[in-house]
């Protein structure tokens, strides 16, 4: 199934266009169920988008939103996605959405993903979206090439879940929801803005190695629609 892809002048514009699209899918998902599920992810490329979408009108306090993936960091800690999503998402009318965080004060990141497990499992099946991320060596998510527990991660056919996740180019520990719970969205996204990363998704279009690029799973065995948005 190819990818649909969205292209935009800017970020700014992106940001607008892809919280359209997001607050159009979780209120026909509030008027069909009465609940919505947002899943994000980290980093400094969703910051606009998160402002954007925030304002947007919607019944918020039945909206859950949660993370893909998490660094095993404490909640206030620079690094932490929670903390990027309580003040660039969670913000004005999206201050009343129910947040559910991956991060757990545990011993060890094994232990915070069951935690993790346990406390997002009330979040009916399948998310309603997903706005997944790429790094520039191909991971998405926190499955990294060649990370500790990638097979597992990626197995279409493993339970939904959040895993634990330690690779060389993640610095810290990683706490990750898997494949299987991610790629049956109702709108399943990849964001990514700049010349570079259009480069990094083109040579994982060409190929089929999950271990070297683990993006590549996503773009050829997710069972919904990949919608690409991108801008320069």
């Amino acid at each position: 199934m190819e990818p649909n892809v969205h292209e935009f002048a800017d970020g700014t514009v992106l940001a607008e266009k892809l919280a359209d699209q997001v607050a159009h899918r979780l209120a026909a998902a509030l008027e069909t169920k009465g609940t919505a599920s947002l899943v994000v992810s980290g980093g400094s490329t969703p910051k606009k988008f998160f402002r954007a979408l925030c304002g947007r009108d919607i019944e918020w306090a039945k909206v859950t939103v949660t993370l893909v993936d998490e660094r095993f960091v404490p909640m206030d800690h620079p690094r932490s996605n929670h903390l990027l999503v309580r003040e660039n998402l969670l913000q004005e009318k999206a201050s009343a959405a129910h947040f559910i965080p991956l991060y757990h004060d545990c011993p060890s990141v094994e232990e915070a993903a069951g935690k993790a497990t346990e406390a997002t499992a009330a979040i009916v099946p399948p998310f309603d979206v997903v706005i997944l991320g790429m790094g520039g060596d191909g991971h998405t998510a926190s499955f990294f090439p060649h990370g500790n527990n990638l097979q597992e991660a990626l197995d279409a056919a493993g339970p939904r879940r959040v895993l634990s996740m330690e690779a060389q180019g993640a610095e810290e520990p990683r706490l990750t929801f898997s494949f299987s719970s991610l790629t049956d969205a109702g709108l399943l996204v990849l964001h990514i803005e700049g010349q570079e990363k259009k480069d990094v998704l083109t040579r994982a279009q060409k190929g089929t190695d999950e271990t070297e690029m683990p993006i590549r799973a996503v773009l050829h065995r997710a069972s919904s629609p990949v919608d690409i948005y991108w801008a320069p």
